[in-house]
């Protein structure tokens, strides 16, 4: 195995780089001004290959600039993670045993959060049998 593969990053970790720079910046960026903020050592044409995939996933945006195009992220950190959720139930044939297995794994503070958030009354409603 050469050198190269045993250095790979993990899956993710590339394009979790880029976006964390498009983030940071606020304003879109070329792919060589990504590269400069990322001062990972990554070719100028690996990080384009990475912009063009986020782009063709929907995740980033892009705009005319000369002859190249400049990178915007079109969701915040949240917005992203809620899209992979959304992806992952996607995949899975069998969508109701996937939310049922993902809320028994949940913290009590996070089942309290996600509660509130399905049901925001709930908190000002009377308990059962106390009205």
């Amino acid at each position: 195995m050469s050198r190269d593969k045993d250095e790979r990053r993990p899956a993710g970790e590339l394009e979790a780089g880029v976006m964390a720079a498009l983030w940071a910046a606020g304003v879109p960026l070329t792919p060589a001004r990504v590269q400069a903020e990322l001062d990972s050592g990554l070719a100028r044409t690996t990080v384009t290959t990475i912009l063009s995939r986020l782009h063709e996933k929907g995740i980033v945006g892009r705009e005319r600039l000369g002859r190249g195009y400049a990178y915007f992220p079109v969701q915040d950190p949240h917005g992203l993670t809620a899209r992979r959720m959304h992806t992952e139930l996607d995949r899975d044939d069998d969508r109701e045993t996937a939310l049922a297995r993902f809320v028994a794994q949940l913290s009590p503070d996070d089942e309290r959060l996600l509660r509130d958030l399905l049901e925001p009354d709930l908190g000002t409603r009377p308990e059962p049998g106390r009205e």
